[in-house]
């Protein structure tokens, strides 16, 4: 199948399941859910994403190497060049690119360019799955399930941790990944692996910025999680914030599946479903609009600044392929 045939096949389903969704919950009664929302909070939880914006950037900064030279400003342009991807390529792949735009400037080679986004993410999924077990854990009194789920996602978190800070469980990690890949796609994580590792060199021999990276990925997501739970205090919906640091992380898991357009859908029908014990249907299809908007408004602010890298990226490659 091709590229774009994928990304048609992922607006069909997309739409698709937006429409049982709102074939299911009452459109009037969501646009009344919004009459109802408190305007203050409302623009208050959406605000929160210009220091979200700040404070990734600000982590990208300094998990560069020093020759990057990667001051907070571009830093921060490259984020939102990178949100504009993140809405049309599946499971926030977009971050990715960001790697292109930092090997480009020819201050990094391609392998440890693309290494760090990926480490970044890897933080970024790690303080993800931490706060996710903490707010299970809250729940697990109510239902024996949350325990469990609160095992498994606090066993995924302790290997991704095992990934990050241990060289030789990395190698070992690289090395089983590549015996089940193609030639072609191992090549490429032989590399990986290699800027991986001087990712991690680089981080012991700096430990306390390796420290300081993890507590400002667990304060990033705090602040993430506690936006939806702005967003439900808007809508005047009553959720402890514990229960929302547990369930909110599962709906953007779910958003983040490869399935459909930017989570569209995906992530919609798991805020239902997941908070269907604190609020209705139609509540929980205001908070999937809203929950939507957190991708989109960085989106819309880094187009012009996407165009601009993809035009100085084709300037500067010419004939060349993007470094791997």
């Amino acid at each position: 199948m091709t590229p774009a045939a994928r990304k048609a096949l992922s607006v069909v389903v997309s739409l698709a399941i937006l429409g049982v969704i709102y074939w299911r919950v009452d459109l009037d009664a969501t646009a009344a859910v919004f009459r109802a929302s408190h305007p203050g909070w409302l623009v208050a939880s959406l605000g929160m994403v210009v220091p979200l914006t700040l404070l990734t950037a600000h982590r990208l900064q300094v998990l560069a190497p020093a020759e990057a030279r990667l001051s907070l400003g571009q830093a921060v342009s490259l984020t939102l060049a990178a949100s504009v991807l993140n809405v049309v390529l599946p499971s926030k792949m977009g971050d990715v690119a960001k790697s292109w735009f930092i090997a480009e400037r020819g201050r990094v080679s391609g392998a440890l360019a693309l290494a760090l986004v990926v480490f970044e993410k890897a933080w970024d999924m790690l303080a993800l799955l931490a706060w996710c077990a903490f707010g299970l854990l809250f729940l697990s009194a109510a239902d024996p399930l949350f325990w469990v789920l609160a095992a498994v996602i606090g066993g995924g978190t302790a290997l991704l941790l095992l990934v990050l800070a241990s060289a030789r469980f990395a190698r070992l990690a690289f090395g089983a990944l590549g015996a089940v890949l193609p030639a072609k796609a191992r090549a490429k994580l032989g590399a990986l692996g290699d800027g991986w590792a001087e990712m991690q060199s680089r981080a012991r021999q700096a430990p306390a910025r390796g420290a300081y990276v993890a507590l400002v990925s667990l304060a990033l997501w705090f602040l993430h999680l506690l936006q939806i739970w702005l967003f439900i205090v808007a809508l005047r919906a009553r959720v402890p914030l514990p229960a929302t640091l547990g369930l909110a992380p599962l709906a953007i898991l779910a958003g983040l599946l490869p399935l459909t357009f930017a989570g569209v859908g995906t992530r919609d029908a798991a805020l239902i479903l997941l908070f269907r014990g604190y609020f209705g249907p139609a509540t929980g299809a205001a908070l999937g609009l809203l929950a939507t908007s957190r991708y989109l408004m960085p989106a819309l602010a880094g187009l012009p600044l996407f165009h601009r890298y993809l035009g100085a990226g084709r300037a500067a490659a010419g004939p060349q392929a993007p470094p791997a």
